[in-house]
């Protein structure tokens, strides 16, 4: 096997470390993000690239390693990532969209319920020696609306375990969503906030969600509700989330989420929301349960181990998608090229005229970019690989297997 290096950032769980070892990959782990130039240096003879949140992999990280192989966010998100440089570096870009989803959820079921008791505030003044039971602003989440905005894998999990709580749920998405269960779709966010006492929000990171939640729209909140975003960081306008919390319009509020998080753990943590009454602040662990991350260290790497031995880009969210399963004798070409007319048909020309036997093929394209998969029984002589890379349309050429 010809050697592959792999670099996991940010305390990737060491499911990753023994998957990867298993086949044959030297694994460099390290503890804390990289910034862009200390990213640039730890590539250099790397192969595989994977990270959680805080490490960014800009187009200049990109094109200063143009032969990484993958890179994998063990993670949801893939925001962190420049998902058309690497599709333009012909570097395919891994993520775990489900992995985490249930521990998100949980939290989010858990902050609701802490918030409407008021968990946090009774805690804290027993801590302090102040017995106070009351039940004032106290209430049991059962009966009580739930809003939604964003209605993907979490929004739509949270929905279900919502509902068998006994709360009334109403959602809002960009997207034509199926409701589950006896959610009702709103046809607008305005109609959403206006409805419900609870918000939750599960957007992805794109620019145009950057404070989607602002002074005019935390206006359109119902007085009293509580809100809860555990999606992204700049979806939300803090300054204006205080004056609403500090105004009384806003019960309560719980984030794990912010527009700027420290890089590793340890470091200092400021926000304008520290010490408001009923307001929960947790460091970015939604998804930070141990079965969580051991999920997504096994299907992340498992997505590198699969490219590396069969080529499969399945579920690579900027390459065409092809999925693969191993190969038993031959060789296989794994040829990713500008996706113009006529590549194919000079691919299998040059195949033919050095004598290669094509068992199968497959194209699959997207965007500008198409894969061609062949695997060839007889083998491949490097003087057909050579001038296949040559084609103007070649972006890169990948052989498994039996090079003659």
């Amino acid at each position: 096997m010809v050697r592959v290096k792999a670099l996991l950032l940010e305390n990737i769980h060491a499911e990753a470390t023994r998957l990867l070892e298993g086949e044959g990959i030297e694994v460099e782990t390290r503890k804390g993000a990289l910034d862009e130039n200390e990213l640039i240096d730890a590539l250099e003879g790397v192969d595989l690239l994977g990270i959680r949140s805080k490490t960014q992999v800009t187009r200049r990280v990109l094109e200063a390693r143009p032969d990484l192989q993958a890179v994998g966010a063990f993670s949801i998100g893939t925001n962190q990532i420049d998902l058309d440089a690497a599709a333009e570096s012909s570097i395919p870009v891994f993520n775990a969209p489900y992995s985490n989803t249930r521990s998100v959820v949980e939290l989010a079921i858990g902050e609701i319920i802490n918030l409407a008791r008021h968990l946090g505030d009774h805690n804290r003044n027993m801590h302090a020696g102040l017995w106070d039971k009351t039940a004032k602003g106290s209430h049991e989440v059962r009966g009580r609306t739930l809003g939604l905005v964003g209605y993907g894998n979490i929004g739509s999990q949270l929905s279900v375990l919502a509902e068998s709580l006994g709360m009334r749920v109403y959602f809002y998405d960009v997207v034509d969503r199926l409701a589950l269960g006896n959610a009702v779709r709103c046809n607008s966010l305005e109609e959403l906030l206006s409805t419900v006492e609870t918000v939750s929000i599960h957007v992805d990171g794109r620019k145009e969600n950057t404070n989607l939640f602002n002074a005019e729209t935390f206006a359109m909140m119902r007085p009293r509700s509580i809100f809860l975003n555990l999606s992204r960081g700049h979806v939300v306008d803090l300054e204006a989330l205080r004056d609403n919390l500090v105004s009384g319009h806003l019960a309560g509020a719980g984030l794990d989420v912010y527009p700027v998080e420290p890089k590793k753990a340890g470091d200092p943590f400021d926000s304008v929301l520290q010490g408001i009454p009923n307001v929960i602040l947790t460091p970015h662990i939604g998804g930070s349960t141990a079965e969580a991350q051991e999920d997504i260290g096994r299907f992340v790497a498992g997505k590198f181990r699969d490219l590396v031995r069969t080529g499969s880009t399945y579920m690579s969210v900027n390459l065409p998608e092809v999925q693969l399963s191993s190969l038993d004798h031959g060789a296989r070409l794994l040829y990713l090229h500008e996706n113009v007319p006529g590549v194919l048909a000079t691919v299998n020309s040059v195949l033919g005229q050095h004598g290669v036997n094509i068992d199968s093929q497959q194209l699959t394209t997207r965007g500008q970019l198409g894969y061609v998969v062949t695997d060839c029984g007889n083998g491949v002589p490097q003087a057909a690989l050579d001038e296949i890379r040559s084609l103007e349309a070649t972006r890169r050429l990948t052989a498994l297997g039996e090079v003659r």
